[in-house]
């Protein structure tokens, strides 16, 4: 039942599947939410920081970048977190003043932990532990968190050449590549092309693929120029893409 106050982290942590330590932090909230136990809100701090790593990871300009020093607050994470993804770039200002509540957030989640939290600092072994209504303002406040930093991440334009996101990410440009690029190949309607690799035996390997497909894996830079080659041609029909 807990768990239905973060949709926002099952979310973003159900696309990030492949990260193992948010994935490793994700399992320590559930347990701790299932036990009724403080702790809870040391992995929600957690999983608030591990994501704006993920994000300023993705994002950053390396020629002028905007990630903290590893000993930074939570604070300043979200803060890089929002910068990075142009979240405070709005024509109004009350909503700009509405997303740097988002660090007000941050900030009382770290006051919290530093407080409360049984696995940052030794606590008084008889003090007594919160109420759920404490635990589950501090899950809500990290969820308004990621949530909003996932989605405004979905939201933005990645670099093929250093993400480390999957093909399957870029479908509009892996259609325009698939659409105009071909290769010397066998191609059937309506299948992908299948490169023939002829074995030492004299035997014959075939591989099924996208163009854009292969390209993404082998080559980012020829994805790119791939890309850049195809850009205001035609876009393949809705189909293709399924």
């Amino acid at each position: 039942m807990t768990l239905d106050w973060c949709p926002g982290i099952r979310e973003a942590c159900g696309y990030w599947r492949d990260a193992p330590m948010l994935q490793h932090t994700f399992e320590a909230l559930q347990a701790s939410l299932e036990s009724e136990s403080d702790s809870s809100i040391d992995a929600a701090k957690g999983l608030v920081e591990c994501f704006c790593r993920v994000f300023i990871d993705q994002l950053d300009d390396p020629t002028s970048p905007l990630k903290p020093r590893d000993e930074a607050s939570i604070t300043e994470w979200v803060s890089a977190a929002t910068r990075v993804l142009r979240r405070e770039d709005v024509r109004d200002r009350k909503f700009a003043d509405l997303i740097k509540h988002h660090n007000g957030l941050a900030e009382s989640l770290r006051v919290l932990r530093n407080d409360a939290g049984p696995l940052s600092h030794g606590k008084d072994g008889f003090i007594q532990a919160l109420t759920v209504y404490h635990r589950r303002a501090a899950i809500l406040a990290a969820d308004a968190i990621v949530a909003f930093l996932h989605h405004a991440y979905l939201d933005t334009q990645l670099d093929p050449i250093s993400s480390r996101e999957p093909w399957e990410r870029f479908a509009k440009d892996n259609a325009l590549i698939d659409a105009h690029v071909g290769l010397e190949v066998d191609i059937e309607e309506g299948d992908s092309p299948t490169l023939r690799f002829r074995l030492p035996s004299g035997d014959e390997l075939p591989i099924n693929i996208e163009v854009s497909r292969l390209l993404y894996q082998l080559d980012r830079d020829a994805y790119v120029e791939a890309l850049n080659a195809t850009r205001g041609l035609p876009a393949p029909a809705a189909d293709a893409t399924e």
